[in-house]
């Protein structure tokens, strides 16, 4: 007989108390996943994370005290001893904080207008060490942020330099990550197994020395392989 898996436990952090509510109904609702806490502002929810441990913290981004991009540095940047996995919730596709949020250590985000399954799924993903970006964000993302992040002709970025120890089909498949593509999509868009294109992702993060999707995208935009680049 198999042993069932732990519940998520999952930290909600925003600051609205009907939202707030909402998620936590979501989220109570589903047989493995498990509301250790709640906060309604971005202090309260790094002093939570802290405490309680969550495998996933689902941040807003405009929160009184502390905004969730500064939360999120606390929680998961570079100087973070044990990064935590978060998962930021906005009501803005085209919220000028979320790229900052992403480069901060986020580990994706979703729209609070998507529906709870989404969000659910979500969650889930995150939990699971895979990073999520939705197809929709990610083209906003490029085309609202592309101008400012890409490197000039010359000389080349050391962003650009870093790509070049990835092979023609590595480059191909980032390039498809940098558009929003899952791996599934990624797989029949050119023809490949999805293991296959798992082991890819997996290649070019080692390659690149990248913790997960989301660095990767970041990378691209700052590399000008998206968004305007080659």
């Amino acid at each position: 007989m198999s042993v069932p898996a732990p519940a998520i436990r999952v930290l909600v952090c925003e600051d609205q108390a009907l939202v707030r509510a909402g998620f936590v109904t979501i989220f109570s609702a589903q047989a493995d996943m498990e509301v250790v806490g709640e906060a309604a502002d971005g202090r309260e929810g790094v002093r939570s994370a802290q405490e309680l441990e969550p495998d996933v913290v689902v941040m807003d981004i405009r929160m009184p005290l502390l905004d969730g991009i500064e939360a999120t540095r606390h929680l998961a940047g570079p100087d973070s001893p044990s990064p935590a996995k978060i998962l930021i919730v906005t009501t803005f596709n085209v919220d000028e904080y979320v790229y900052e949020a992403l480069r901060a250590g986020a580990s994706g985000f979703i729209l609070k207008d998507a529906p709870p399954p989404e969000l659910v799924n979500a969650v889930r993903t995150v939990a699971r060490g895979e990073s999520l970006l939705a197809p929709a964000v990610t083209r906003t993302l490029i085309g609202r942020f592309a101008e400012r992040v890409r490197p000039s002709a010359a000389p080349p970025s050391p962003e650009r330099e870093r790509l070049k120890v990835l092979t023609p089909r590595e480059h191909e498949v980032l390039l498809l990550i940098s558009e929003g593509l899952s791996n599934a999509e990624i797989a029949a868009e050119l023809v490949l197994s999805p293991e296959t294109v798992k082991t890819y992702v997996s290649r070019i993060l080692t390659k690149l020395d990248l913790r997960d999707r989301v660095q990767a995208v970041v990378l691209a935009y700052r590399a000008g392989l998206v968004g305007g680049g080659d």
